[in-house]
């Protein structure tokens, strides 16, 4: 696999992005109806405009989920080879969960948790 094979796959990446972009654009009719342009929440029409900031909190909220949903994908695999790699594996995913920890301690001292 050289840099032909690399080549080769991002044209046919593109050509397959924009193929489907074309097929879209074809075959699809469009619609010039105002309310399509509207947001919609459950049904309930909007009172005021859509475009308006959130607060960081729930942004900061948000990715420390990711960071600690993550903390689990690498907790799987571990799992499974514990055995086999015996006590090494034991006190490393001690430090992995520490570090952790200590991280959620700092989120939760800075404040991020809190959801006012």
């Amino acid at each position: 696999m050289g840099p032909v094979s690399l080549i080769a796959l991002f044209i046919a990446a593109v050509l397959f992005s924009a193929g489907g972009i074309l097929v879209g654009k074809i075959l699809v009719k469009g619609s010039r109806n105002p309310q399509k342009g509207q947001a919609y929440e459950c049904g309930i029409p909007t009172t005021t405009s859509p475009w308006h900031q959130f607060n960081v909190g729930y942004y900061l909220f948000a990715l420390l989920f990711l960071i600690f949903d993550v903390e689990l994908v690498f907790l799987y695999p571990w799992a499974v080879v514990v055995k086999q790699l015996g006590m090494v594996a034991f006190f490393e995913i001690l430090v992995f969960i520490f570090i952790l920890f200590m991280g959620f301690l700092y989120a939760h001292k800075k404040g991020a948790l809190t959801w006012s």
